[in-house]
């Protein structure tokens, strides 16, 4: 192993058509902590997150590398990691506290990481972790799902890489009937693909069109898509029913929800990593995944995938999330 590697990273948050809002760089190759896995990663998935950091974050000039989803080989383990080996392959989803994945190799605590699917290439497997973790706390540490579960779950944004994966897992892991949301003929074949039951066009208004399929309304909603629509939350969901939403909406009312005593939760899967380290639960659900994706019940959500890991390839990847119009996700892989 050499002393350097390839990264990509930024140091001043600029519009993304610039040159200099990604770069390509060199830096040293880091040395694991007594649980981190050095991995050599082979592959990358982009995700909103990317963007809302590198937007939102000023490094002032230091350079920071972004990238919250992975799939490699490892290559170095510390001195008390007990689940992998060198030469395992793994997919996971890291850490935001940490340097990121647009990197040769990248350092990721065991807890948080996954054996890679068998059945998946690399740039296949680097679609799934976040979203996958994403989707499997909504459903079963939000809304408290089981396999025995039934009512009706809205997923907005179904397309969208969470929403991907939770239409999946709400099929394969629950008795729930599922609708999603698309706009699109692509996005709507998409989703139905993926198992929804009903597919509906939320632009011309969301519980308007969901009620048309649903007119008791829904038991469950799923969003990325919270701004401004507390009071349409609130007609389609059923009195004491639950939404669990993971974007960032500035100003958000949810008076709307008080009278049919509808409850609300956040879901954001760095928050394992960031306040409960040594918590094994995120390397379970990727064990899990891996199993069910072996198996076929799962599929991973590639659906674009741009070329090797560099800044021009990661500025157009940054770009497509941008439009909020991607389906599945975006890979790159190589270097």
């Amino acid at each position: 192993m050499t002393d350097s590697m390839q990264v990509v990273g930024y140091r001043r948050n600029l519009p993304i058509d610039n040159p200099e809002s990604l770069v390509d760089a060199e830096i040293g190759v880091p040395a694991p902590g007594p649980h981190d896995l050095l991995v050599r990663i082979e592959a990358v998935s982009v995700n909103p997150v990317d963007v809302k950091v590198r937007a939102g974050i000023d490094p002032d000039g230091e350079l920071k590398v972004l990238g919250y989803d992975a799939a490699g080989t490892v290559s170095a383990v510390g001195p008390s990691v007990t689940r992998f080996r060198v030469g395992d392959e793994v997919y996971y989803a890291g850490s935001i506290a940490r340097p990121g994945t647009n990197a040769r190799f990248h350092l990721v605590d065991e807890h948080i990481v996954g054996h890679k699917p068998a059945s998946l290439t690399h740039a296949e497997a680097a679609a799934l972790p976040l979203t996958t973790i994403t989707a499997w706390e909504t459903l079963f540490d939000r809304f408290a799902l089981t396999k025995d579960s039934t009512g009706t779950l809205l997923v907005v944004g179904a397309a969208g890489g969470v929403g991907s994966m939770i239409v999946q897992l709400a099929r394969a892991l629950t008795s729930l009937t599922v609708i999603g949301t698309a706009s699109r003929p692509e996005t709507s074949q998409w989703v139905t693909d993926l198992g929804a039951h009903h597919v509906v066009d939320h632009h011309g208004g969301l519980a308007d069109a969901v009620l048309e399929v649903a007119p008791a309304g829904v038991d469950y909603l799923f969003t990325a898509f919270s701004a401004g629509q507390a009071e349409e939350f609130a007609r389609v969901v059923r009195p004491n029913g639950q939404i669990t939403a993971i974007d960032d909406p500035e100003g958000l009312d949810l008076l709307p929800l008080k009278s049919k005593s509808i409850t609300w939760h956040w879901e954001f899967m760095f928050t394992r990593p960031l306040f409960l380290p040594t918590d094994p639960t995120q390397h379970e659900i990727l064990e899990q995944t891996a199993r069910l994706v072996d198996d076929g019940t799962l599929r991973t959500t590639l659906t674009n995938q741009l070329g090797p890991i560099n800044a021009a390839n990661l500025r157009q990847a940054h770009a497509m999330i941008e439009t909020s119009a991607t389906m599945g996700k975006i890979v790159l892989a190589g270097f």
